[in-house]
């Protein structure tokens, strides 16, 4: 197994940013276990500013996305210390969007690791992730109502993965909807569940297999399965045959210069 690179540029303070060159797989690690990994101000800039990076890395194909810790993947927002808007409302800033990788336009494909208590805001990572896995231990929870707030924005990218009747369960039932490993993977908010002590090691072998494909080619479908969520139909069928045109002749050149396509595959 290749040995992680620190990644060159300033260290950041919430958050632990690698590259494994040979691999060509990054991984960011949420690093706020005693505050369960609540996000702060600064953490969302430093998650925006890794997107970033990340974008702009070539030597980059794939992304992990995992929190330390044993107790939780994410509790949210931390509430023990203001975000600090700015007093004119109009100019309110969502974390959403800074935490986001497709809101940064990142579109190099993102495998999220989720253990313990996994929140509020925490789906603000989840929801935009790519690939979503779980420890045995997972549990997932919306926790606005409880506390007399409305839930309006992650259950927008919520609805997207478990659908209508399943989002508003548990954003409805607030604390006392505790959604099991087992039920995240049958409602389709995760595609596996692994025991803990496997789930970074998992996550990273899902990570290189994904960045051994042509970047043309992964980073073209996530961007043309994503934005068509955004459009109708025939619009989104139509954008995803000129993101074919784009895309297929910069990664099937890859691949020609790389290895033989898989025998019995055609490529359309």
């Amino acid at each position: 197994m290749a040995v992680p690179v620190n990644a060159a540029g300033p260290p950041y303070e919430t958050i632990l940013f690698e590259v494994d060159e040979r691999a060509k797989v990054a991984t960011v690690t949420l690093n706020r276990p005693e505050r369960l990994n609540a996000f702060n101000r600064l953490m969302c800039h430093e998650v925006a500013d890794v997107w970033r990076r990340i974008k702009h890395d070539e030597s980059v194909n794939a992304v992990v996305l995992r929190a330390a810790g044993k107790r939780a993947f994410s509790a949210g927002l931390d509430v023990r210390e203001p975000y600090g808007q700015p007093d004119d409302v109009w100019n309110h800033e969502d974390p959403g969007e800074l935490l986001s990788p497709k809101w940064q336009k990142l579109w190099k494909p993102v495998v999220c690791a989720v253990q313990g208590m996994c929140t509020a805001g925490a789906f603000y990572f989840v929801n935009e992730a790519d690939i979503v896995l779980c420890s045995e231990d997972a549990t997932f929870f919306d926790s606005h109502v409880t506390f007399g707030m409305v839930s309006a924005i992650e259950p927008v990218g919520l609805m997207r993965r478990v659908g209508l009747g399943e989002t508003l369960r548990m954003a409805l039932r607030g604390n006392d909807e505790r959604v099991c490993a087992r039920t995240a993977l049958r409602i389709g908010l995760v595609t596996e569940v692994v025991p803990a002590g496997t789930l970074w090691a998992r996550a990273d072998e899902i990570a290189r297999g994904i960045a051994e494909k042509p970047s043309a080619a992964t980073q073209g479908t996530v961007r043309a399965i994503w934005e068509s969520l955004d459009k109708p139909y025939r619009a989104a069928m139509e954008q995803g045959l000129a993101y074919t045109r784009i895309g297929n002749p910069i990664g099937m050149s890859q691949v020609e210069r790389g290895k033989a396509a898989p025998t019995g595959v055609t490529i359309r």
